[in-house]
């Protein structure tokens, strides 16, 4: 039901209060000088209720970005403990560039003038900000402004979908080939950090990511049947770690010489709550082999690289990684490319047998 009251304004002219009251929904109220914007505002503010979209656009009009990023940050990041100390600073960013605009002014135009400042700028470190950089910048956005349109009910649509991501370069591709894994094991061993070794091998035959080689706690070890189970992984996903061979073998003798002040396979010196910091003896054994361009997370571009050398599938590849999807580990195809030309021979064999031709 509407209605339109007509009253007379303190300069003498007309003024005309339009009233909205829809049964389950809060009464709309709105004043005008003309009767017939009156008559039009009922008009599209009843399709709107009807069609759900006039509250997601008052709410639009009450919050600022800089609401939405607060909210975010107290609410929600609280739920990712993993990507706190990377996205608020993110979303501070963005808040800084467009915080006092309300949402319902933020336009796909406003964020690309702010990713295109972002790709241009120079970082403390003295580079200029990659575009995959830029892209988690923007990721971290893109998630509160979902999370604003599905649960918080402040904006019909998010104005991300119409921004186009800065292209990111090919995923790295950095492995050992054997003469300088060769060479970076004997520096490991000659290290004066007596685990850096043990965790070089445990990297290198498992794929584990280095946060979650360092969490690793003994109840999720099990050295007789050969598997260890990761429990904080970057998908959020258990994951079941086979364990075998030489890694198996050195993890069984790190076993026997466990500190029972803490559960940690990997335990710092001064707190043995935290994990052990093997940044310097790293560096150092990289240094005594000779090897440059190399991070400790190439050590699982390894791990992928060597199972597709040896004919191992991108699906099984992926599943030893802990990837939910193949794109992730399709850098490692051209690697296989022996095992494939294998499959293939193998399956005309099957079928054609020694034929020529038809």
């Amino acid at each position: 039901m509407a209605t339109i009251k007509e009253r007379t304004a303190k300069d003498g002219t007309a003024r005309y209060t339009a009233e909205i009251r829809l049964k389950g929904y809060p009464a709309q109220t709105a004043t005008f000088k003309r009767k017939t914007d009156a008559k039009k505002w009922i008009q599209d503010t009843e399709s709107a209720i009807r069609e759900g979209r006039h509250f997601k656009t008052t709410e639009a009009k009450r919050h600022t970005l800089g609401d939405l990023v607060d909210r975010y940050i107290k609410d929600v990041l609280p739920t990712k403990p993993k990507q706190t100390q990377a996205q608020q600073p993110q979303l501070e960013r963005w808040k800084s560039e467009l915080g006092s605009y309300l949402l319902s002014d933020i336009t796909p135009a406003l964020i690309v003038e702010c990713r295109d400042k972002l790709l241009s700028e120079t970082t403390p470190h003295g580079n200029i900000r990659s575009p995959a950089t830029v892209v988690r910048y923007m990721a971290a956005l893109s998630h509160a402004f979902t999370i604003a349109v599905n649960e918080w009910q402040w904006l019909e649509d998010s104005p991300m979908r119409k921004v186009k991501k800065p292209k990111e370069p090919k995923g790295r591709v950095r492995w050992l080939d054997d003469g300088e894994r060769s060479k970076l094991l004997i520096a490991c061993k000659e290290s004066s950090n007596r685990w850096l070794y043990l965790c070089v091998i445990l990297a290198l035959s498992t794929g584990m990511r280095q946060g979650e080689l360092m969490g690793l706690q003994w109840q999720d070890v099990n050295l007789k049947d050969g598997f260890l189970i990761l429990h904080e992984t970057k998908n959020g996903e258990r994951r079941r770690v086979p364990l075998t061979g030489h890694a198996l073998m050195l993890l069984r003798e790190h076993a026997k010489v466990r500190r029972l002040d803490t559960s940690l396979l990997f335990p710092s010196k001064s707190d043995p709550a935290k994990p052990i910091d093997l940044t310097k003896p790293w560096r150092n054994a990289l240094k005594l082999a000779e090897i440059n361009d190399f991070h400790w997370h190439d050590l699982r571009h390894c791990t992928a690289s060597y199972l597709a050398m040896n004919g191992a599938s991108l699906a099984e590849i992926a599943e030893v990684l802990g990837h939910k999807t193949l794109n992730m580990v399709k850098r490692y195809a051209h690697l296989s490319d022996g095992h494939v030309s294998n499959v293939v021979a193998s399956m005309n064999a099957k079928i054609f047998g020694g034929c020529d031709g038809y």
